[in-house]
């Protein structure tokens, strides 16, 4: 058993000549002088930038949804107050509202049931009045504090009411308008909606939410030589990619529609590619120039055009980006792991977080340097990510950071971004937080 998925529907004759082109192999580029072949590698810095660019370029979309739905979403339109908050005067405490100086004689019935929350405007309290009052409850008119019950003390006998601490004026009520005013503007377009945005948007008067929907992203894996499970046995090894690459997905914001694994075959990979309804589709492999590495004349027949062709960054070099139509890509992923994770955070990540018009987005991607504890080796030309943790203020790189290891980055906090040649104990290097631990960055995952 390979792990192939066999099941991809036929070709319809509509693309019949879009086969015969990935049939076709492309001539081999011809290397720029002085190139040493990686003419078409764009700098890791402007490869990141391209795809935030080409997911803030892509048409935005819009919903409207009810709160329970709106969970990890942007903000579509600023969202404003529909009423006061608190929307009525209001106690802070359980105890005794007062009107006037004391000590307050107890209004008949005040002792025993009071003012209760969720009941309507409770009588006007007379001068030197006093009564009990729960949290939540509507201050009464003429009203001049809250006496908090461990700070008063009853005389049942004279039914009166004494205050054990000095009273301020306004204690322990919360004004109508306190927080804001109705028409305030409480969060601006694009922030990220959290549970505690829905709480606030609640509490404002808001059922439903105008929304930019999470991105749709479908991934398929590539490769006849994977299994679904068990043990590796006879040439096939374990598909990692796709058990890892979905919930990532989630973790940066997508909604994942479907991750499906496809045998090393153009005409399929065509098919999945044009019949994908995903905004964004990920593929894992076939991205470089080898005998099954179809990608790219799949993009050729698909009418793709690319916008990153290969990144001068190890691992991940032959990672691409490549815009399908109006606000739909395609982000090819290499298929050793550990490369298709430096890709997934080089080319997925800012065309992600831009497409879902997070507010975030820019400062996620505003690089912040910390100290490395240890020497790194660099590359003689591009640049590297290499799995670090965060120790007493500085960054530990991590061994096992080969293109085909994922021990390293399973115990990371995050990759740092480590310029061609290297870079010294002590030196101020970029990191990359990884969405599960974010020290230097934040917003939901």
């Amino acid at each position: 058993m390979t792990g192939a998925d066999s099941s991809v529907s036929p070709v319809d004759d509509g693309v019949e000549e879009a086969l015969a082109l990935v049939r076709t192999p492309a001539p081999a580029p011809v290397p720029a002088p002085g190139s040493r072949g990686r003419h078409r590698a764009a700098r890791w810095g402007d490869a990141r930038a391209a795809a935030a660019e080409a997911g803030r370029s892509a048409p935005r979309r819009t919903h409207r949804v009810p709160l329970a739905q709106a969970l990890g979403e942007t903000l579509a339109e600023p969202l404003a107050a529909l009423t006061d908050l608190p929307s009525f005067d209001t106690s802070a405490m359980d105890g005794w509202v007062v009107a006037g100086p004391g000590p307050w004689r107890i209004r008949d019935g005040g002792e025993e049931h009071g003012i209760l929350a969720g009941h309507a405007a409770p009588a006007t309290l007379a001068d030197g009045e006093a009564v009990r009052i729960a949290t939540g409850a509507r201050i009464p008119g003429e009203a001049t504090a809250v006496i908090r019950s461990e700070h008063a003390r009853t005389d049942a006998a004279k039914a009166l009411l004494h205050a054990e601490r000095d009273v301020v004026t306004g204690q322990d009520i919360r004004p109508r308008g306190q927080e804001c005013r109705s028409g305030d503007q409480l969060l601006p377009a694009a922030a990220l909606v959290t549970p505690a945005v829905l709480g606030l948007a609640a509490a404002a008067g808001y059922d439903e939410l105008c929304t930019v929907p999470r991105p749709r992203v479908e991934v398929f894996v590539l490769g006849d030589e994977l299994l679904a499970d068990g043990l590796p046995q006879e040439g096939l090894i374990r598909d990692a990619l796709g058990p890892m690459l979905g919930p990532w997905l989630r973790m940066l914001g997508a909604d994942v529609i479907a991750t499906r694994r496809l045998k090393d075959d153009a005409d399929v990979l065509l098919a999945a590619v044009t019949g994908s309804e995903a905004d964004v589709v990920v593929t894992t492999g076939g991205t470089a120039a080898g005998p099954v590495d179809h990608v790219h004349p799949v993009l050729r027949a698909a009418g793709g055009e690319l916008l990153v062709d290969g990144v001068a960054v190890r691992p991940g070099h032959p990672m691409l980006l490549a815009r399908l139509g109006a606000g739909k890509f395609l982000v090819g992923l290499p298929g050793n792991p550990l490369a298709a994770v430096s890709a997934l955070l080089t080319l997925a990540e800012p065309l992600l977080w831009e497409l879902a018009g997070r507010v975030g987005a820019a400062a996620h991607t505003v690089p912040y340097t910390v100290a490395l504890r240890d020497e790194v080796h660099g590359h003689p030309y591009d640049t590297r990510l290499v799995p670090v943790v965060h120790r007493a203020g500085q960054i530990v790189p991590l061994h096992y950071n080969g293109p085909a290891m994922l021990r390293g980055i399973a115990a990371a906090d995050g990759l740092a971004v480590v310029a061609p040649g290297g870079a010294r104990a002590g030196q101020e290097v970029e990191v990359l937080d990884l969405p599960w631990a974010q020290p230097g960055s934040t917003g939901l995952g």
